[in-house]
């Protein structure tokens, strides 16, 4: 392990001015972003995905350990195992498991138990959460992971955004069979997120509720 340190030389500093615009217009294209669940199934380049997943890559992490690992899944086959195992979990979360509290908070989103897009959309990207590293043979525990993947993840939708493609998060409960299917069954590793990520269909729609965002002062404090 070294310990050693080399100058910061890529930092570049902007007038105050340019500050506030690039902040201004960084919340102006991040306003955009929205989660859709209709998808066109134009092919999207890999060469975007993988830039995107490097941008992911370089969020801050405990000890550097870098805790996540990527599957991208372009697969028809893949995609349409996965579609068929969200769908069974959906079916019995909208028949009552989530409970009543948890199904109103939804209602104004209009989801349901079906989920096409896991198929339609040209890109999945499931994102593994790790317990431990391998460093020179040894086994090394990891450090704030749950905290670091979740960093990495919004690096990761802000990657695809930014690129021009739309996104939606998709956690079915229990997330195992996606081990299983993405090959990652191992007692290091759980599935944390899925990305669904494509350009939008045209009938595309967003709902007015998830326009609905709280205003500065209720997010923040300035002390």
């Amino acid at each position: 392990m070294s310990d050693e340190h080399i100058p910061l030389n890529d930092f570049i500093e902007y007038s105050q001015d340019e500050m506030l615009a690039r902040a201004q217009d960084n919340y102006q294209q991040v306003k955009r972003r929205h989660s859709i669940r209709k998808f066109s199934n134009r092919p999207v380049p890999q060469a975007i995905i993988e830039q995107c997943i490097l941008a992911a890559g370089t969020a801050p992490n405990g000890a550097n350990h870098q805790p996540w690992h990527f599957v991208a899944i372009k697969s028809p086959e893949i995609k349409a195992q996965i579609r068929e195992q969200a769908e069974a979990l959906e079916q019995a979360f909208y028949a009552g498991r989530a409970g009543e509290e948890w199904l109103d908070a939804l209602k104004p989103l209009g989801t349901n138990a079906s989920k096409p897009y896991l198929e339609h959309a040209p890109w999945l990207i499931a994102i593994f959460s790790q317990k431990r590293k391998e460093e020179q043979g040894e086994q090394k525990t990891n450090y704030y992971v749950h905290e670091s993947v979740g960093i990495a993840t919004g690096f990761l939708i802000q990657a695809l955004h930014h690129a021009g493609l739309a996104t939606l998060t998709h956690t079915p409960k229990p997330m195992s069979f996606l081990s299983k299917i993405c090959g990652r069954d191992n007692d290091n590793e759980r599935p944390y997120m899925l990305i669904i990520a494509g350009y939008p269909a045209e009938d595309a729609t967003v709902p007015l509720h998830a326009l609905d965002k709280k205003a500065l002062d209720q997010i923040c404090e300035f002390i």
